[in-house]
């Protein structure tokens, strides 16, 4: 982060827990409904409000209030509808869990300048929940859809580690970038250009049958967000920060319980020991820590990637130099077979070849390096 850093417990409590309420042990406790009979349920109230409500949102570049969200039922003066209008294209995303594949709808009000945080870093965000419900008219058999807020934050003060977040969050977020931000000489902080957008999640997605403060059991949750700043995380304390060991690039990492139903292979866990490699500490399975991979013969640790552009300032160290892979170069002693004490010698291109399988990541490559 450019220009601001944060000071944080590595286990922050967050504002929203996901713990559920406690009840009278002598109170019978009714088993959850099944997903597959609640899931209609919530994506039709949903889409019922989608269609029965406009959006409205607020572009102040640099004010506390840029990219506020304001939804409400349509009316003579504001006849489109969120589900109609093309400003903010109504978007989904297909989740596949608890046997059923849930439809996440969602609106990107504005993308962000930088980098977009991984489904387990942590988000430091502005954000407006509400939950909702169908209700019947009083008098009549007509039912609408009601929208009840359960909590508003504008000013953050703490950091979301998405890997600890309702599955809703670990879905959108990724989709955002953050954005630049400026110290005032009053001490606050100007957030500009960050990436905004409005979630629509079935309870399943939420907290399902675990009632919150505030919000009903089986409850469809809106949330408006602003994506202020980033923190990379660093699960397995390996070295390699958890957004460099997303396999396959797509920005989401998942433990097992929450892989796709039907998914048997991990594409992010390299050795296939059902732990993914972010929480890994032996990412290839060779019996060597990652963090005893990544570093040169002086202890010091590798980038995952090199600098762009080598430090004249520092002639015995190569920036562009990261994490390298299985030295491809001639052997020590080319008269001798390769063995532990003859081993090939380390090419530039080891280093930097961005298509290099980086040694951690492959089992045949271990301690001692030859240097």
């Amino acid at each position: 982060m450019s220009k601001i850093k944060f000071y944080f417990i590595l286990l922050i409590a967050t504002i929203i827990t996901i713990s559920s309420c406690s009840k009278d042990s002598s109170e019978p406790i009714a088993p959850p409904k099944p997903y597959a009979e609640q899931y209609p349920i919530d994506i039709a109230i949903i889409e019922d409000y989608l269609k029965a409500n406009y959006i409205t949102v607020v572009n102040n570049p640099g004010a506390l209030n840029d990219q506020d969200v304001t939804i409400a039922t349509l009316d003579a003066d504001h006849p489109t509808s969120i589900w109609d209008q093309k400003v903010y294209p109504l978007k989904s995303r297909n989740v596949e869990l608890n046997g059923i594949v849930y439809k996440m709808y969602y609106l990107v009000l504005r993308q962000g300048v930088n980098e977009s945080p991984c489904n387990v870093d942590g988000v430091f965000t502005a954000y407006k929940g509400n939950y909702l419900a169908r209700e019947t008219v009083s008098g009549t058999t007509t039912t609408t859809i009601t929208s009840t807020l359960f909590q508003e934050v504008k000013s953050p003060n703490a950091i979301f580690e998405l890997y600890s977040t309702i599955r809703g969050w670990k879905e959108f977020f990724p989709q955002l970038k953050y954005g630049t931000s400026t110290s005032n000489a009053n001490g606050t902080v100007s957030y500009n250009d960050f990436g905004a957008g409005v979630m629509f999640l079935p309870s399943g997605l939420g907290y399902y049958s675990k009632a919150q403060e505030g919000i009903p059991a089986y409850s469809p949750l809106v949330f408006s967000v602003k994506l202020f700043a980033i923190q990379r995380t660093d699960y397995d304390s390996d070295g390699i920060p958890s957004f460099q060991e997303d396999r396959d690039g797509d920005g989401y990492m998942w433990v097992k319980s929450e892989l796709q139903d039907g998914v048997s292979t991990n594409l992010d866990d390299t050795d296939s020991d059902g732990t993914p490699d972010f929480l890994d500490f032996d990412d290839d399975g060779d019996n060597y820590a990652t963090r005893g991979e990544i570093k040169d013969a002086n202890g010091k640790y590798y980038p995952y990637n090199g600098a762009s552009v080598d430090d004249p300032s520092t002639p015995d160290i190569n920036e562009t130099y990261g994490i390298p892979r299985k030295f491809t170069g001639p052997l020590k002693y080319p008269l001798l077979d390769e063995s532990p004490t003859n081993m090939r010698t380390p090419q530039a291109s080891d280093f930097t070849d961005p298509g290099r399988l980086r040694r951690h990541l492959d089992p045949t490559c271990f301690p001692p390096y030859q240097s």
